[in-house]
């Protein structure tokens, strides 16, 4: 557990460390298809200006040892979904396994339900990605719905998993 991390805004200024991190098959193979592979330098730029165009912030760089190495969104749904929002992550592999990300989660179920007129937050991880699903576990999601061979990623079928927390359950 001992590494040290912060959330942040993004800035162009991490560009270079959020393609030299994004740029790996292992992330890629779990994220949507909006986060392509190989990751180049014009992904990175679009990616940077959209994130930083939302007031208040819904998607914040994961900076460890001076460098984004991942990021972490919050996002807010609209129409009959509007009291909802989808979470979403990533982080470089070299840091896996260090507790990072779910301690980053917690802090943006109580930055989403403190800056955002939501009730729930919801991640909808496929059904290999055992080590997203545990994240959440521990984070304090729960398991809301099993969806039988809805992804397609890379040639493969995958179930979609859907864990939300509810601001009503907190603490609970």
């Amino acid at each position: 557990m001992g590494v040290n991390f912060e959330l942040r805004p993004w800035s162009f200024s991490d560009l270079e460390s959020l393609v030299k991190y994004a740029n790996n098959p292992a992330i890629a193979r779990n994220l949507t298809n909006q986060f392509p592979h190989p990751y180049l330098v014009q992904h990175g730029r679009q990616f940077i200006e959209m994130a930083m165009s939302h007031h208040p912030v819904r998607i914040f760089a994961i900076e460890i040892n001076g460098e984004a190495a991942g990021g972490i969104g919050i996002h807010p749904q609209n129409d009959v979904y509007c009291t909802n929002a989808e979470l979403g992550y990533w982080l470089a592999e070299t840091y896996w396994g260090n507790g990072i990300i779910t301690q980053s989660i917690i802090q943006m179920i109580a930055y989403g339900f403190k800056n955002f007129e939501i009730n729930r937050i919801f991640a909808r991880p496929s059904g290999s990605n055992k080590a997203s699903q545990r994240v959440l576990e521990k984070a304090g999601f729960v398991l809301e719905a099993t969806l039988k061979g809805t992804f397609l990623k890379n040639g493969v079928v995958e179930d979609e998993l859907i864990y939300a927390v509810r601001r009503n359950n907190l603490g609970k």
